[in-house]
């Protein structure tokens, strides 16, 4: 991903963004030009939550390039509280931890570092949900 790219595509990368549909009000990640529940067009953008839990998970052995310094890590099917699955990989957390049903959030985090220049690449990932301070 050059750098141009990388500036282009940091909304996307860096919150998560969909809609809610203004006819069947179905939310909609990543943000689509037809809800695919109604093939409606879809709503404005917005902000979800990064609030959700663990749907399914898996532990990744065999990754592709750019990853392979991470190995092994564990990728999750997350449901947001608004109703869309994400994938995404977890992170802040003792492997052994993990569970259904978890509740997770979003962060950001190094994702990969790539290029001959090492550029360093943000995403999204998510964590357990820290305990709220008493």
């Amino acid at each position: 991903m050059g750098i141009a790219s990388a500036w282009r595509t940091k909304q996307q990368r860096y919150s998560l963004r969909g809609e809610v549909c203004p006819d069947c009000h179905q939310a909609i990640f990543p943000p689509r030009d037809v809800c695919p529940h109604c093939s409606q067009q879809a709503g404005p953008v917005q902000a979800m939550s990064g609030r959700g839990e663990v749907f399914s998970f898996t532990k990744m052995f065999s990754v592709p390039d750019g990853f392979k310094d991470q190995r092994p890590y564990t990728v999750a099917l997350v449901k947001l509280e608004e109703g869309p699955m994400v994938t995404a990989q977890l992170t802040d957390l003792d492997e052994s931890e993990v569970n259904i049903g978890m509740k997770v959030e979003m962060v950001t985090r190094k994702l990969r570092e790539e290029g001959s220049d090492g550029q360093i690449v943000y995403g999204y990932k998510f964590r357990p949900v820290l305990a709220m301070a008493s």
